[in-house]
């Protein structure tokens, strides 16, 4: 007899795995489906472990730039399998903590592959064995994985997805990096670091192209000052391993030539690449067409509450629309779980988010950080703009830690001193930008930055100024 369940979540990543456990909290007889690992691609292969090679990458720095701080450290060296070991123990320890949270929360566990048999049936197959459950309710948190080149597969030795690029069989000395988004910029920061020649190739006119134009500016101008080569305007036509490296076939836009550019082509040599060109929705195989879930171009389409085009499926995550970040996924996994409990009859208050007060980070060196329209976008949707900007060299906890590259940018609504939008380039910028998401969540206005008191001396003192810059009250510049 199929087991039942009020909620079955198909998908443990940082959106599944949230809204099973908030399921749970409001009393919902909640299962998990995961044919993976627990956590999902974030927690064991993506946001997590990356982050501890970046870091690894971020110490070495300080070692090689130690004499800077009147520190003597030798001649610093590096164990690429001791960084990636510590990255997987990272996301090991953490897989731990998901397993710990499912037993806690009285969660039932089904490892394997999910596939939807009919309405309120899903069946799931391990090992050759098949376990039937029925479901009130489904949340699809499938996820996505990296979108391949179809003229370049992913082998795992030469041509890498970003799953490669955290277990690598050697250290790359020439890597190409294709796609400038936040993974590709991260991985490209990190191997730099570490020593490799790296060249990013874009095909829009910018790197890092969702960020506001002056943060995508000042980020090529520090990564090429770090030897890093880049490439916008230009495409990658052919990409061949072999046994030595990879060929790569690389059309760039003339300097100066124009939006109507003239090109060239050219034929490089690499020991590595690394495509990073997007994510494919997991959406095929597991039975969403027979069921009529609608969806736009593979990605499911949702309303404001998680809920899709046939009732009692709802989705979450990297399987919707964008923006595709875990923190915007495991939201949605609550908004969902409150919903769905809502409709059962629980005390629930499920509320949306408004997708402009979703922040995006992005940790190369130096870090990216944002939340809301940028400056091109709030002037082209009708705003009256008011911008402001400070300097980290304008901040004196920055001069102390010897980070004073980067700037903090602000764009509010100048008829009603509505915060649009703050964009941030520099160090540990990732951990400032919440001040001015709550900011935006709490539809918070000019006045009410500019009264507020920050801690001194702190890098955040720049949001600050960044307002009263906005409003011809800056202190320090």
């Amino acid at each position: 007899m199929a087991e039942q369940y009020d909620l079955v979540v198909l998908g443990s990543g940082p959106g599944g795995y949230v809204a099973a456990i908030r399921a749970a909290q409001l009393g919902l007889k909640t299962a998990i489906v995961e044919r993976e690992s627990l956590g999902g691609i974030c927690l064991n292969w993506g946001c997590i472990p990356t982050k501890a090679l970046l870091r690894s990458a971020e110490v070495f720095h300080q070692i090689q730039n130690a004499e800077k701080y009147g520190l003597s450290a030798g001649q610093p060296g590096f164990d690429l399998a001791k960084v990636v070991k510590r990255s997987r123990d990272v996301a090991r320890q953490l897989n731990q903590g998901v397993t710990h949270l499912m037993k806690k929360n009285k969660i039932a566990v089904h490892m394997g592959e999910g596939k939807l048999t009919g309405k309120g049936k899903l069946s799931v197959t391990a090992e050759g064995k098949t376990t039937e459950l029925q479901y009130k309710h489904l949340i699809v948190a499938t996820g996505a994985r990296a979108r391949e080149l179809p003229f370049a597969k992913s082998d795992g030795k030469r041509i890498w997805t970003y799953r490669h690029a955290m277990t690598p069989p050697e250290m790359p000395s020439e890597l190409l990096v294709i796609g400038s988004g936040a993974i590709g910029i991260e991985f490209a920061s990190f191997y730099c670091d570490l020593g490799a020649k790296v060249t990013v190739v874009e095909m829009l006119d910018r790197i890092v192209p969702v960020e506001d134009a002056e943060v995508s500016d000042a980020l090529a101008k520090s990564l090429a000052k770090q030897g890093m080569t880049i490439h916008t305007r230009a495409t990658v036509e052919s990409l061949k391993a072999d046994a030595k490296g990879v060929a790569a076939k690389i059309k760039t836009a003339d300097p100066g030539s124009g939006s109507g550019a003239s090109s060239k082509s050219s034929e490089q040599r690499f020991s590595h690449a690394i495509v990073a060109v997007g994510i494919v929705p997991n959406t095929d195989g597991i039975g969403l067409e027979q069921l009529g879930v609608q969806m736009t171009r593979g990605h499911i389409d949702t309303d404001a509450m998680c809920r899709t085009s046939v009732p009692g499926i709802w989705a979450i995550g990297d399987v919707t629309a964008p923006p595709w970040l875990a923190h915007k996924a495991s939201h949605e996994g609550v908004t969902a779980a409150e919903a769905i409990a809502k409709d059962m009859g629980k005390d629930a208050h499920p509320h949306s988010t408004d997708p402009r007060n979703i922040p995006g980070c992005t940790y190369c060196r130096p870090q990216v950080a944002s939340v809301g329209l940028t400056e091109a976008a709030a002037k082209e949707a009708g705003y009256e703009v008011k911008v402001g900007k400070f300097p980290f060299i304008g901040n004196g906890k920055a001069i102390a830690l010897g980070e004073t590259e980067g700037f903090i940018k602000t764009v509010f609504d100048a008829k009603t001193g509505e915060l649009l939008g703050a964009h941030m380039i520099g160090a540990e910028v990732t951990e400032l930008i919440q001040g001015y998401t709550i900011g935006k969540t709490a539809e918070l206005v000019e006045q009410d930055f500019i009264n507020s008191v920050f801690p001194h001396p702190t890098l955040s003192e720049m949001m600050h100024e960044s307002v009263l810059a906005a409003f011809g009250r800056v202190i320090h510049i």
